[in-house]
């Protein structure tokens, strides 16, 4: 991804980040119609965060970055009574490093896998920290990019992540992370987190709604997309898999309002403008550390609607993230989070300039 060299914010005027909100697990329920701010400067202006909203109760909860921060994460690595389970594409955060080695100082069983295919150098001075300061931390299995970004704490929370632990990209980059407690999704992440650090082989187990890579990335995200009947609103860093670029085109033909907020990239103009002949419309950010840098990857169909679902994860829109890397996401009906989610990326493409 794109490294901010300045560590400013900027983007939309975003209501209720910090995003605390919970419900019911699953492919069910129906509610809200969320809308964002907006901001006619064509995504320069600075990013508005607002206080925390919270509601209900469930096994999910997502923060929205950059406004969340990463304190309920920090937090969670702090609380660690007995085990801290980590899969990081890239790790060069000293806070976080440091919230590892105190937890596996204080007798708590502390793993961490990173990616060595494509990350290696960078992650080399985390990977050598981590082990110095009684961390077990090993190399993702070589030959297979792993791009996930999941930490389980106690084997009883999961943070499904679509962002990197990189603290110099934290304040102007859009991402998402899941707080998830659902038993079968934690029991099915912790079983391909051993595997993994035991570089064994493994089909990952699908929990309550777990979409994996390479297994089922590409099918669920389809499902998302395909199940759209009035709205589809979507946030990817790449734009780089036919199929799901079709799928897309396919959604705008049938009458769905297809919005796509993404940053600018020439590397992506064919699809873009395939996307906007077939009736979707594209928003895009520069590619500059003076806006928002779109990272994250989120699908939300019909939003408040009958039917409503999302994805959120660390799949990006490519034949090599949807079918080779090992990647994590969800996919599920909770309103509370659809909600959420469906306001930032309203708001988000509020802000962004029309391709």
């Amino acid at each position: 991804m794109r490294r901010l060299t300045v560590p400013v914010m900027a983007g939309p005027a975003l209501v209720g980040i910090a995003v605390a909100l919970a419900g019911c697990h699953g492919l069910s329920a129906q509610l809200a119609d969320p809308t964002g701010g907006s901001d006619p400067g064509g995504g320069s202006a600075s990013v508005q965060a607002a206080g925390p909203v919270s509601g209900g109760s469930g096994a999910l909860r997502v923060l929205a970055e950059p406004q969340a921060g990463l304190g309920a994460i920090y937090g969670l690595i702090n609380g660690a009574r007995s085990t801290v389970d980590l899969t990081m594409y890239e790790l060069a955060d000293s806070t976080a490093e440091s919230d590892l080695a105190a937890a596996a100082r204080r007798g708590a069983d502390v793993l961490v896998i990173l990616d060595a295919h494509l990350e290696k150098s960078r992650n080399t001075a985390a990977y050598d920290y981590l082990e110095a300061h009684q961390v077990h931390v090993t190399w993702a299995p070589s030959g297979t990019t792993y791009h996930q970004k999941t930490l389980t704490v106690d084997g009883k929370t999961s943070v499904i992540m679509t962002l990197n632990m990189v603290s110099a990209d934290y304040a102007g980059t859009r991402d998402f992370a899941v707080i998830d407690t659902s038993r079968a999704d934690v029991a099915a992440i912790v079983a391909t987190f051993n595997a993994d650090f035991a570089h064994k082989g493994i089909t990952p187990p699908d929990g309550a709604d777990l979409v994996w890579s390479p297994t089922n990335a590409q099918a669920a995200i389809l499902a998302v997309i395909g199940s759209a009947r009035h709205t589809l609103a979507v946030e990817n860093e790449e734009m780089d898999d036919p199929v799901i670029t079709a799928a897309l085109e396919a959604a705008a033909r049938r009458g769905v309002d297809v919005k796509i907020v993404m940053t600018a990239d020439s590397e992506w103009d064919g699809a873009f403008s395939a996307l906007v002949r077939a009736g979707a419309h594209v928003r895009t950010y520069k590619n500059s550390t003076r806006v928002l840098y779109i990272h994250a990857k989120a699908i939300v169909a019909d939003a408040g609607l009958a039917g409503q679902q999302a994805f959120v994860g660390s799949e990006n829109f490519s034949a090599a993230s949807l079918r080779h890397n090992r990647e994590l996401g969800l996919r599920t009906t909770n309103t509370s989070l659809i909600a959420a989610v469906s306001a930032v990326l309203g708001a988000d493409y509020a802000g962004a300039t029309s391709y």
